[in-house]
């Protein structure tokens, strides 16, 4: 069984939809730990309902960012893939490096449009008719690494961040699950800055 870790900062609602496809059976893996760089975040709670050992690495209490990224790495042993889930901070080229191939995260996005913190607002200011989500391996650029899937939203004239971030949401819940179960059945293959997504074994 694939051994997931998720980080999060928030309200783990990508947590939540991981969680409910494994207990659906469309998501065939096993979340080993949920780690959140703030305490009393929704995220710890959805974990401790479901029975996931959760604990919360304060930012705020290391002080360097090298620090920090070790003590995550400490509770990292064994897991297979390491899932990004409204995580909050910008991990270190060094901790990227070791995961490369196995550190997913989802952008409220079409990459490469709009990357950072604020793509809905960006999005919304340029005008597009079109934006939506996107799940990539993190390499160590920001929002920037290989895509393995997309799903596009229609901008609304009335749309706002919220609105538009809402709807969204859903799209997020539905790819991301799909995105960590291509690779626990092994389909995904990096090549450059393609990601192949190979035949399923019949």
């Amino acid at each position: 069984m694939i051994k997931l870790a998720v980080l999060c900062s928030g309200r783990g609602t990508d947590l939540q939809s991981i969680i409910d496809a494994i207990k659906a059976g469309t998501l065939q893996a096993e979340i080993s730990i949920v780690i959140t760089d703030k305490p009393n975040v929704k995220a710890l709670e959805r974990a401790e309902i479901a029975g996931i050992k959760n604990i919360c690495i304060d930012r705020k209490t290391f002080d360097n960012r090298a620090d920090f990224e070790a003590e995550i790495l400490k509770n990292l042993a064994g897991v297979d893939l390491v899932i990004l889930a409204g995580f909050m901070r910008i991990l270190s080229p060094e901790f990227v490096k070791h995961f490369t191939g196995r550190l997913m995260n989802i952008h409220p996005s079409l990459l490469p449009s709009f990357k950072g913190a604020h793509a809905h607002r960006d999005a919304l200011a340029y005008g597009v008719k079109v934006s939506g989500c996107t799940v990539h391996f993190v390499d160590e650029g920001t929002d920037s690494g290989p895509i393995i899937l997309q799903a596009a939203v229609e901008v609304k004239d009335d749309d706002t961040e919220e609105t538009l971030s809402a709807r969204i949401l859903e799209q997020e819940h539905i790819i991301y699950p799909k995105a960590i179960q291509l690779f626990v059945e092994g389909r995904l293959k990096i090549e450059g800055r393609h990601v192949k997504i190979l035949e399923a074994a019949k």
